[in-house]
Parts: C-alpha cells; sequence; structure tokens
C-alpha cells in the first residue's frame, strides 16, 4: 500500500499542472527508482578511491554499490566473508592464498575482470609504491615524494602497508586464478581481503587516465551502480551497471547529496526532497516517526566512537594527565543524555565478534568514572591549570558537539582547563602548526580480529602514529607479533598487554560509546538498514516490482 504524504501529494499536483517536478519514485510507470540520499559528508578528500578516503563516510558511498572485493563482506547479516568477485579461496600455506576469479564479471568500461587487474590492483603502482613488505616500521606521507600528476597521493602507501604490512604481491596463475603471497605468516588474511581497500580496480581505466586525480574522481570498478557525476562538497551520483555480475540492479540512480546541519537533513525528508536521510541523532527520531509514511531504522555498529590524545602536547606528554582525562568522563551518562540508552560502553577497544575467535579480552572494561582519581592523578602530575585545546568539527559525527561539550564540562570538574577550537574539516584537525591536544575520531572493526582496530589505527603504522599523535615502542613490538605470530594464545596475550598500554598505562585514546545509526526515510521504499554506515542498494535489499 502506498501512504499517500506531502512528497507523494505534491507529485499528483505536478502531474496537473507541471509546475512541480515529480518524486523519483512516481515517474514514468515501469521505469526504475531514482532515490536521494542526504548525508552530513561524501568524501573527506574529494576522491573516490577506498585506499584514499578511509572513512565512515567513505564506507557509506562505496560499499557494496560501487567497488567490490574479491571476499565480500556480509553487509547485511554477520558482517563476515562471503564470495563476490572470487568464488572460492583456500590457504596454500601461512603465507600463500590461492582465489578463483568469478568468469564473467564486467568492469563498467567493459572489459572482463582478470587475473592481471586483480595483480595490478595490489601493485606497487596501484598502492605500494618503493615501500617494502616489512611491519612495525612507520611510513609517513612526506616519506614518498610524487614525481609526476600520475603517481599516488603522498599519504596512500603508508596506507597500503597499514592495510597489508607484509604483502610481497599477487601472483597471476592463470586468468582466473592469482595467489597472494606474504612475506610473513598471517592469519588474518582473509579479512584483509575482504576489509576497506582491497577493491578491484581495472588496469586499462588506470592506464588511460592522465592523472591521478582523474582516474580517482571516476573509477571504473565493477560495481552494480557506476559514477555518473561527482561534485566535490556537493553530490554524488551513481548510475545502474547494467551488466553487473549479479544481474540487472533494481535503482536507476542513486544520489548522495551533501546536507551539513541535521535539521536541514530532516526537513527536507519530510518535504519530499529527499527519500532518506543519515546520521540522525536520538532526539530527531520522534519528529520523522511521527509523520506518517516515514520511519527510523537504527542500528549499533562495528565502530567505537573515540577521542584521541596528542603527545607532543607539553601537558598531555605525561600519562598522568592523560589518565585523568579518561576517568573523568561518565559514558553511561552521555549514552543517556545524549542517546537515549540505544547504544552502549563497550569494553574498551573490542568488539563482541571477537568472542568467535577467542580473542575478547574477558573481564576488560573501559576506565571507570572516578573524578577523585582523576583530582590525584592532576595532583601526582603537578598540573597547574594550564589550557588543552580540543580540536572539534561541526558534527561530523553524530552528536559530536554536544558530546564535546559534556567532555569539556566533565573535565572541568576535575580542574582540567580543556577549550573548544572548532575547526571546518581534518585537514585542520591535522594540521601541524599550532598546538595540538584532543580530538574526536572513530574506531572500526573490519577484519573481525583484534588486529582492528588496535594494530591498524594504532600500531606503527596506523594513522595516530603517521600523524605523530602518539607512540609506544613495546606497543609497536606487539604490533608485530598480531600481524606475523599464528600462535592464538600469544596473539591473545598481546592484545590483553596493547590494551593495558593504549588504555590505562600510556593512554592513547579513551572510547566513549558504541556508534549507532539512525536513517530516517520513507516507509513505503522497502528497504532495510545494514548494521553499518554503508547502504545497500542492491537486488536482495530493494523491492525491484516498486516503480
Amino acid at each position: 500500500m502506498i501512504i499517500l504524504n506531502r512528497r507523494h501529494a505534491l507529485g499528483l499536483i505536478a502531474a496537473g499542472t507541471g509546475s512541480v517536478a515529480m518524486p523519483g519514485l512516481l515517474r514514468a510507470q515501469g521505469a526504475r527508482p531514482s532515490i536521494t540520499i542526504a548525508v552530513q559528508k561524501i568524501t573527506n578528500n574529494n576522491t573516490l578511491d577506498p585506499w584514499n578516503e578511509q572513512s565512515n563516510v567513505g564506507e557509506r558511498v562505496f560499499f557494496p554499490n560501487l567497488w567490490e572485493s574479491l571476499i565480500g563482506r556480509d553487509w547485511m547479516g554477520t558482517q563476515g566473508p562471503v564470495p563476490s568477485l572470487a568464488t572460492d579461496w583456500k590457504r596454500l600455506d601461512d603465507r600463500t592464498m590461492e582465489l578463483k576469479l568469478r568468469e564473467g564479471v564486467r568492469f563498467h568500461n567493459g572489459d572482463e575482470m582478470t587475473a592481471e587487474d586483480v595483480a595490478f590492483s595490489f601493485s606497487p603502482e596501484r598502492v605500494f609504491a618503493d615501500t617494502q613488505p616489512v611491519g612495525g616500521k612507520t611510513i609517513f606521507a612526506e616519506d614518498y615524494k610524487p614525481a609526476t600528476a600520475k603517481d599516488l597521493p603522498p599519504n596512500v602507501p603508508g596506507i597500503g602497508r597499514r592495510l597489508w604490512p607484509a604483502l610481497e604481491g599477487v601472483e597471476i596463475v592463470d586468468k582466473y586464478t592469482v595467489r597472494f603471497h606474504n612475506a610473513t605468516p598471517d592469519v588474518t588474511m582473509e579479512g584483509r581481503l575482504y576489509s576497506f581497500g582491497s577493491q578491484i580496480a581495472s588496469r586499462r581505466a588506470w592506464d588511460e587516465a592522465a592523472s591521478y586525480a582523474e582516474w580517482a574522481a571516476k573509477p571504473v570498478t565493477t560495481g552494480a551502480y557506476m559514477v555518473e557525476e561527482h561534485r566535490p562538497d556537493v553530490s554524488l551520483t551513481l548510475v545502474a551497471f547494467d551488466d553487473h555480475w549479479e544481474g540487472r540492479p533494481p535503482l536507476e540512480r542513486i544520489t548522495f547529496v551533501e546536507v551539513p546541519e541535521v535539521s536541514s537533513r530532516v526537513n527536507g525528508l519530510l518535504s519530499g526532497e529527499y527519500d532518506f536521510a543519515c546520521d540522525l541523532p536520538p532526539d530527531q527520531i520522534g519528529n520523522v516517526q511521527g509523520q506518517s509514511g516515514f520511519e527510523v531504522q537504527s542500528s549499533t555498529i562495528w565502530n567505537h566512537r573515540i577521542s584521541v590524545f596528542n603527545t607532543q602536547n607539553d601537558i598531555l606528554a605525561d600519562p598522568l594527565v592523560r589518565r585523568a582525562m579518561t576517568h573523568s568522563i561518565d559514558r553511561d551518562a552521555i549514552v543517556q543524555a545524549l542517546w537515549g540508552g540505544m547504544t552502549n560502553v563497550p569494553a574498551g577497544l573490542q568488539f563482541e565478534s571477537f568472542r568467535a575467535s577467542n580473542m575478547f579480552v574477558e573481564g576488560w572494561v573501559a576506565p571507570e568514572f572516578n573524578p577523585e582519581l582523576a583530582r590525584d592523578l592532576l595532583k601526582q602530575a603537578n598540573y597547574k591549570g594550564d589550557p588543552i585545546p580540543y580540536r572539534l568539527l561541526n558534527n561530523y559525527y553524530t552528536n559530536q558537539v554536544s558530546n564535546g561539550q559534556i567532555m569539556v564540562e566533565m573535565w572541568k570538574q576535575v580542574g582540567l582547563n580543556v577549550q573548544i577550537e572548532m575547526k571546518e574539516n581534518w585537514g585542520q584537525i591535522h594540521d601541524p602548526e599550532g598546538i595540538k591536544g584532543v580530538r574526536d575520531w572513530s574506531a572500526s572493526n573490519t577484519i573481525n580480529d583484534p588486529i582492528t582496530p588496535m594494530v591498524v589505527q594504532f600500531g606503527p603504522n596506523g594513522e595516530v602514529q603517521q600523524k605523530k599523535d602518539w607512540s609506544n615502542a613495546e606497543l609497536n613490538e606487539l604490533s608485530v607479533v598480531m600481524e606475523t605470530s599464528t600462535d592464538q594464545a600469544k596473539r591473545k596475550q598481546a592484545i590483553t598487554r596493547m590494551l593495558e598500554i593504549a588504555e590505562r598505562e600510556d593512554p592513547a585514546y579513551q572510547v566513549l560509546h558504541q556508534n549507532a545509526v539512525f536513517t530516517g526515510m520513507r516507509s513505503d521504499l522497502n528497504w532495510k538498514a545494514a548494521p553499518a554506515f554503508a547502504m545497500d542498494f542492491r537486488a536482495s535489499n530493494w523491492n525491484a516490482s516498486q516503480g
């Protein structure tokens, strides 16, 4: 049954007067629908390259509609591995993995995907530049100097070694068979293949592009939808790729529109301008669900909200001050006040999915809310009330500003003088000029192993160390154990010790709460939100008969 709301009424008026544009789902009978999605941000660096755009907002527009990997992620289910561009895979030994490619897969330029495209997608030219397959070493962006417009951006090789620290290369066995060769053992190779970054690109399209920027603005992939138009900081439109290996996609177009303000996203949804409004705070749920024909879908996801410390700051160089900050935060109060109890405080930087492999550290909890202990730690540190800057974005994360203001007040209650500095973008957050202090971030589990997020984000080649926010020699040594050991007990011991270092002794971050997504939408769309930032618009998650 179609519920008549304001959006449908406008469409009917348009049919009679010709003065109002008809909504996407009410266009000509039999035509596939097109949808418009209001998001807070489309990408952070204005490219559509998953190696370059490692972000929550990138996940939403990239997966699973545009980019695909050899092993897929079960976005609508367990988030675990499923066949995708590869039909099956097997371990030959603890350093080698063989995959059989799906035959007949087409790129958006019409070429068939073969082993050559796979080998290219993990090549020095595409990802690693001249970096070596050795873990435990921090690769800074300034270490790589692009010489031509076709060379990779300076941050990409370091990201490549962050996600594939020991990959030596991909061997082409035959047209539809490849072997991944690692320099060291790695129990997480399967997870790395369905993680953010390991997607397959067309070799020919890369070769034909005049520059990296040209290629990254409209990459040629295998996804069910392809790039039609990308207007940086404004919109991204994907159009159906009818030669997709899973069949004809159910939508004609998907348009992501950048709408930074929550109220504008909600008003646009209710007025019919948008079909979906993403990243709603819980206090807006009633405003949407209270209107006939609209609903809000929500889920906790494999992502934790955190804040990160910069130890180049003279005050935060003292771990006692950082420890005091972690004990000043009443996480349960924040979850109740800002999230209506619809998320939770996790057991530190851990995810419940780690239990399946017995890698969850039982009994571990986030630092207790203990203002008296915090005051004592500040006294031991001889803290005199000097200001600590807090670089803050305007709600890049849901409820970010409110959360920041609450934490500043909680810190104030124990004697900490934390001062908010509003910034416009991530470039300003990471700007080495001036004094850094605290910043917001989030941490994702993308491999279903504690190597993410701990090693990937906080290890020697994680962004925190690449940005020179924090480093710890022992944690770096343990990161290599996590990346190379096949002994489960040894790895469990390593991650336990890493939690002790990063959350207790020498805090790199403080965990706040598990993240949750709230998506407002029209109720008649017959679509389900994934327990992730990603939005799945493939046929299996859309009523293709609707039009």
